[in-house]
């Protein structure tokens, strides 16, 4: 009964905030007020259905198929382990640079820091990342909150183009070789100018952005040169050339990698 009543009021008080954001959301455009619907059901399923598996409107959530960090430490955690999930506003729901994402993530972020600087009060906390916190990663922005206001240590991990790489088997700088690290999100000029001063290179935040990073390669000379890596190290990795890829397919979770070819010590070479 307890059970029941505490489904219900968690729904009550998800009801409330969806009517909330509703309202909120009269003097925004209709597609902004709409995005985040999928995922307002979901959480309004989330309350009352507590932790039973669910499989909602929104393709991020499904119980049966756990989040890959969680995933990598099944069966490592102490019985007695309290979990959090932190589960993100949006994705690519909005455009990156949107005033309504800034927000949506500034927001997030502030509440999450308030969240564990409490719970480090009273107990150790660990927070589950993906990659090498400090490259790229969500946790920064999480680390630059919490100065001052809980002890925080950083534990090294592998970031997720070092996997990759890995996982193609061959290797990915020699010598000078220049290594260049880019975001796919950046405007295709600014791709085609990195690139071209560039020996080996990693795109990441490919997904639809995919076609613009074929399009800068094909221009600087090096797309039969470059490797698509999706689901990097986890059991439903693929690898393919990436001019072999449809077009059409553009992967959520992938990198890009074009290895160097820089100077290495042969007999009979040069070095």
């Amino acid at each position: 009964l307890l059970t029941v009543e505490s489904a219900i009021r968690r729904g009550e008080e998800t009801s409330t905030q969806l009517y909330h954001e509703v309202l909120s959301s009269r003097m925004r455009p209709f597609a902004d007020a709409t995005a985040s619907l999928p995922r307002a059901v979901r959480d309004l399923a989330r309350a009352l259905l507590a932790d039973r598996p669910a499989l909602m409107l929104d393709d991020t959530l499904s119980a049966v198929d756990p989040k890959t960090e969680r995933r990598i430490v099944e069966g490592m955690l102490a019985a007695d382990v309290t979990e959090y999930a932190m589960e993100y506003p949006v994705t690519t729901e909005l455009p990156f640079d949107s005033p309504a994402y800034n927000q949506a993530l500034a927001q997030f972020y502030d509440d999450w820091a308030d969240r564990l600087a409490l719970l480090s009060q009273s107990a150790e906390v660990i927070v589950l990342c993906e990659g090498d916190p400090l490259f790229y990663g969500s946790f920064m922005h999480l680390h630059t909150r919490l100065q001052g206001r809980a002890e925080v240590e950083v534990i090294a991990g592998i970031t997720g183009m070092t996997g990759c790489w890995n996982a193609i088997g061959a290797p990915f700088t020699w010598g000078d070789d220049v290594l260049c690290v880019l975001m796919a999100t950046l405007p295709e000029a600014d791709l085609v100018a990195h690139m071209s001063r560039s020996d080996a290179m990693v795109v990441m935040k490919t997904g639809r952005n995919l076609p613009k990073v074929r399009r800068a390669l094909q221009a600087v000379g090096r797309l039969q040169d470059a490797w698509l890596v999706e689901r990097g190290t986890m059991p439903t990795q693929r690898i393919a050339k990436l001019a072999d890829v449809n077009p059409e397919d553009c992967p959520y979770f992938a990198i890009v990698l074009v290895h160097g070819q820089g100077r290495r010590p042969e007999l009979g070479g040069i070095e």
